[in-house]
């Protein structure tokens, strides 16, 4: 699927494209300065559901990034809008510091909920959504990422524990994050930007760029983050371009911005 000779729109992974933990990918500040100097429409994706969007935008301001809350779709958000949608009344298993994000549990709950509680992944919590969905409740996660990129290396995501609750339960999770086509649809219906107009820079050659282009949207993948040797030749995800870095896809889409050229593959 090839970029856009000239893009109407650019989505954005955030964890891994432009950050690691708390530390901006090299020269991500600067290429994303220059991109805004070409005005066009912003949306940055991400899957991280254990920081609320208000937090994750005083991040990324302290890094040097120029991100306003209302540029930002999380699945956090996402998944409540589903849930008031459906009128649901879930029991929630998600990390504490997005509690008053999401919502209480219900003392009689009609679905299961979760998202990525990390620590709080304890052998009771699990138990407990187990026995409810053993009960038939619907099964909604707000991500399945398999990993992500700390600073100390990569580290296990919230995926590992839907499957196992999937294996135990014979229940199949609907994922409301990415690579959910109703997200990535979500970012081009609020922009008014057909799929083959945008791009998506991502570093999850599954979830961004194959989310991406099953909804016809066309993925630049950069090499750092979750990029692993290999994902060059996946036989079922083709990025349109494969580079360096953030920098390096804003120079692609620019046409060579600044003193740092493309690495195409």
């Amino acid at each position: 699927m090839p970029l856009p000779t000239t893009p109407r729109a650019v989505l954005i992974d955030l964890a891994g494209v432009l950050h690691i933990d708390d530390q901006p990918v090299p020269g991500a500040v600067q290429a994303l300065q220059a991109l805004r100097t070409r005005g066009l429409p912003l949306r940055f994706l991400t899957n991280t559901t254990r920081s609320p969007r208000a937090r994750i935008v005083a991040s990324l301001q302290a890094m040097g990034f120029d991100i306003a809350a209302d540029e930002i779709q999380t699945a956090v958000l996402a998944t409540r809008r589903l849930v008031e949608q459906r009128g649901l009344h879930p029991y929630y298993l998600v990390h504490p510091d997005i509690a008053s994000e999401i919502g209480p549990s219900h003392a009689e709950p009609d679905a299961v909920v979760i998202g990525d509680a990390g620590p709080h992944f304890e052998y009771d919590a699990l138990n407990t959504v187990f026995r409810l969905l053993m009960q038939g409740l619907p099964f909604i996660v707000m991500a399945r990422n398999r990993y992500f990129m700390a600073r100390d290396g990569l580290t296990l995501d919230m995926g590992a524990f839907v499957a196992g609750l999937e294996y135990s339960s014979g229940r199949q999770a609907e994922v409301i994050g990415k690579p959910a086509e109703p997200f990535f649809r979500g970012a081009l219906d609020e922009l008014g930007i057909a799929p083959a107009d945008a791009v998506l820079i991502g570093d999850d050659l599954a979830d961004d760029i194959g989310g991406a282009q099953a909804v016809g949207i066309p993925g630049i993948l950069v090499r750092t983050g979750k990029f692993r040797p290999g994902d060059e030749h996946h036989p079922a995800h083709r990025p349109a371009a494969i580079v360096d870095d953030f920098a390096a896809a804003v120079a692609r889409l620019l046409g060579g911005w600044g003193q740092r050229g493309p690495a195409q593959r």
